[in-house]
């Protein structure tokens, strides 16, 4: 009974019973009647308090007494793990994974067997890294560590459904010597693609001389003048040079209207006048090429009959073995023994081992 129907009843009970006391003083009723109004008043209350009782809901407000109050806060528990070795993404690189596992019980479903909330958090804690680590380069360890420590920040149900997992304080690191490995292969990559480069930049500069600028003497000879654009001349005196070059470079002989031009440009380069400069002139001993004379068959030389030419000297000259006297003594006195040695050899001995002094008494 509610406090609210008691007093409503009470109520009810004091007004009708100060109305019978008033009726009763005010029409002098006997004392026998007081006694029935007494029984009348109590009855009249009965029924006032039948009246007013609260009928029962036909739905339970409260199905569950006592709902209001909270819920009990499950336990939540935790542990630690330490070096536990999960797959990279390079095979037989493994990282090293430390974290505090924490876990929640779920309810136990009717007739389920027991398990260890542990491992199954463990498990699936693993599981889920494992997952992670396997798809990111080892060398990337402290990347990855932070990606893992997102992933795992999440409580989640395990595949049992018995208990909700996640993990904290996570580590993730890659051994030492797995590291210097790493770094090792890492410099010898950048090493190989350096030389690799290196290598195609030659091997391009060689068919770039080889295919196009040495082709052919003619090819040689405009990417030449491409570079010295102003040097018609001095391309005009490489063009012997050039047409080596081209016939070596192909491995061919060179083409007979280069010949002579492969001669004069040789005997530049091999003690004659500079070929970066002007042709010798017209003073200078002409260059003779002699095979027998030269020892290798190809290298030009100042042959001495050239010089005596230039000199104006026939071979009947009389005044030859003056001037062959005269060559040897200029020879001894700048230590050059052999050419006095040849020049003897040629003239005879009886003409170049005069003494120098002699010289003065020769007739000019």
């Amino acid at each position: 009974m509610s406090s609210g129907h008691r007093t409503m009843t009470l109520f009810v009970t004091v007004i009708l019973g100060l109305i019978f006391v008033i009726l009763g003083l005010s029409a002098g009723w006997p004392l026998w009647a007081w006694p029935t109004v007494a029984t009348l008043l109590l009855l009249i209350t009965a029924v006032t308090h039948r009246v007013l009782a609260p009928r029962p809901a036909a739905f339970p407000q409260d199905p569950f007494p006592g709902s209001d109050r909270p819920l009990p806060e499950p336990r939540e528990q935790e542990q630690r793990i330490s070096y536990v070795a999960l797959p990279s993404s390079v095979r037989d690189y493994d990282f090293s994974f430390s974290a505090t596992v924490r876990w929640l019980v779920l309810d136990v479903p009717e007739g389920a067997p027991y398990v260890n909330p542990a491992g199954l958090a463990v498990d699936a804690v693993l599981e889920r890294a494992r997952v992670a680590t396997s798809q990111q380069p080892p060398h990337r360890s402290a990347v990855t560590q932070h990606q893992l420590d997102g992933a795992l920040a999440t409580m989640r149900i395990d595949p049992t459904g018995r208990v909700m997992a996640m993990a904290q304080d996570v580590e993730l690191i890659l051994p030492e010597h797995d590291r210097e490995r790493l770094s090792k292969l890492s410099n010898v990559r950048k090493d190989e693609d350096v030389w690799e480069h290196e290598r195609n930049y030659e091997r391009s500069k060689r068919a770039y001389l080889g295919d196009d600028v040495l082709k052919d003497t003619g090819s040689a000879v405009v990417w030449w003048l491409s570079r010295n654009e102003a040097e018609v001349e001095g391309a005009v005196d490489r063009i012997g040079l050039l047409a080596q070059l081209s016939a070596a470079a192909n491995n061919e002989s060179i083409a007979p209207p280069f010949q002579p031009l492969v001669a004069s440009a040789a005997a530049f380069v091999n003690g004659g006048p500079d070929p970066d400069h002007e042709p010798p002139p017209d003073w200078l001993p002409p260059y003779r090429t002699d095979g027998s004379a030269s020892g290798n068959g190809s290298q030009p030389y100042l042959s001495f009959d050239s010089f005596l030419e230039w000199f104006g000297f026939s071979a009947d000259d009389p005044d030859l073995d003056l001037f062959a006297q005269r060559l040897a003594n200029v020879a001894r006195a700048h230590g050059k023994t052999e050419v006095v040695d040849k020049l003897r050899h040629r003239f005879g001995p009886e003409q170049t081992d005069e003494d120098p002094e002699d010289e003065d008494t020769e007739p000019n």
